[in-house]
């Protein structure tokens, strides 16, 4: 009868329901929901949001810049996500601890660095353990899977886990998320054949004097599920059937990718958190990979900005005239950036002392360029921003202290973040 979310970590819709019911409500804070688009390889933020055009070829590379509407620049890659400057805050003074894509995004999912000692949990996790399933939707799901760099629920119990849509709603074919209805070898009687034997095996534990309330309680739940599974507003969260066409145009649709000969389908997961957030979804992780650019800097951006760009003026766009920017924390990141200088294969290598990341809505600062690096990117010039300092004020705009410490393996207390702070600067 394991029908529901998560089943790869045994996690039922029953269990979903139970956790719901189990945790106790807590104070939200500004934002209510998170939008994570992770653009994992290593994003170069010489060719996006912190051109440097006085530097010497070798350093800025080839492309011009675009002019923000808020008389800033940006890397010509971006012209859409330019004109809507004034809702965002580009964080450009980024930097992490070491140059390896596991280890990085390990750190920029949890707060840590990996050890062999102790897991940590994800932010999606941490936010689902704290809050819970909202309209009876999956607190943290991912479109359409997590790396597995980006670790797990760690030492909290896996019932917190990300629920995977296994499907890429911007991919060929039907989009139809894994796990979220009933099996096609199915049939609707064998179905509810199944639910009579769980309520005979049911009534027997009863008979045998099994915990009466328990038992009541788990047959609430199990109704819950049911229904849940055939709920036609749950389905309708994953799917993008009813978008009117002006709505997909605005998240742009038809991008094609040399990378891997594949649909960019960044554009279409966009659109999917939307509507999750509508729906009552608390963390959405979106991947858009690919930017390990160490040959041809230029081709890979010229083949993987358009949609991006497009997809992203899109979201906010999109939030902002719905009036669920303020409630929404976008986040756009990466594990780290590329080199100052172009190396001999005309691509950039790995750097993690300097870089860029966005975020939007959730009370974040709007139209703001927080920090600076240098004249090459090489360096934070002003105002640097930690992963720990960059994910502690994601959890302080969510409602939650990432000093506070969670218990791990029962006993012992680990904060949320160590060693993080507020950036005062970037709160409205």
């Amino acid at each position: 009868m394991r029908i529901g979310v998560c089943s790869a970590l045994g996690f039922s819709l029953a269990d979903l329901l139970r956790a719901e019911a189990a945790i106790p409500a807590l104070k939200e804070g500004t934002a209510k929901s998170v939008i994570h688009l992770n653009l994992s390889g290593g994003f170069p933020a010489q060719e996006s949001f912190d051109p440097k055009p006085e530097a010497p070829a070798e350093y800025r590379g080839s492309f011009n810049v675009a002019k923000t509407n808020t008389g800033e620049i940006f890397s010509e890659n971006f012209p859409r996500t330019a004109a809507i400057a004034d809702k965002l805050t580009v964080v450009r003074s980024c930097n992490c601890r070491i140059p390896d894509h596991g280890q990085a995004t390990y750190h920029l999912h949890t707060g840590y660095l990996p050890t062999t000692v102790i897991d940590y949990p994800q932010m999606g996790a941490v936010v689902s353990q704290h809050f819970g399933p909202r309209k009876k939707l999956p607190p943290y799901v991912a479109i359409p899977n997590l790396s597995g760099f980006t670790g797990g629920t760690g030492y909290l119990s896996s019932k917190f886990g990300v629920f995977k849509t296994g499907a890429d709603p911007g991919g060929n074919g039907e989009f139809k998320v894994k796990d979220f209805s009933i099996p096609d070898h199915v049939s609707t009687q064998q179905f509810e054949r199944r639910k009579s034997a769980r309520k005979l095996i049911e009534n027997r534990l009863r008979k045998l004097d099994a915990e009466a309330d328990t038992l009541a309680t788990m047959d609430d739940f199990y109704q819950q599920a049911y229904t849940l599974l055939s709920s036609p507003k749950a389905q309708a969260a994953f799917s993008l059937a009813d978008e009117p066409e002006h709505i997909r145009e605005l998240y742009g649709r038809g991008y094609k990718l040399k990378y891997r000969n594949s649909n960019a389908a960044v554009n279409e997961r966009l659109l999917l958190a939307r509507r999750l957030v509508e729906s009552g979804v608390r963390f959405i992780s979106v991947d858009y990979g690919g930017w390990d650019c160490h040959v041809d800097v230029r081709g890979t951006c010229l083949d993987k900005t358009p949609a991006l760009d497009h997809a992203i003026s899109g979201l906010i766009t999109d939030l902002d005239q719905r009036g669920l920017l303020d409630s929404t924390l976008v986040m756009i990141t990466s594990e780290f950036g590329r080199t100052p200088k172009i190396n001999k294969d005309n691509g950039r290598d790995h750097w993690a002392r300097s870089y860029s990341m966005i975020l939007a809505g959730g009370g974040i600062t709007r139209g703001q360029i927080y920090g600076a690096s240098d004249a090459t990117a090489a360096e934070p010039a002003r105002d640097p921003v930690s992963v720990e300092d960059f994910l502690f004020t994601v959890y302080h705009q969510l409602g939650i202290d990432a000093n506070k410490e969670l218990l791990a393996f029962g006993t012992r207390p680990i904060e949320i973040i160590k060693g993080g702070k507020l950036v005062k600067g970037l709160v409205s």
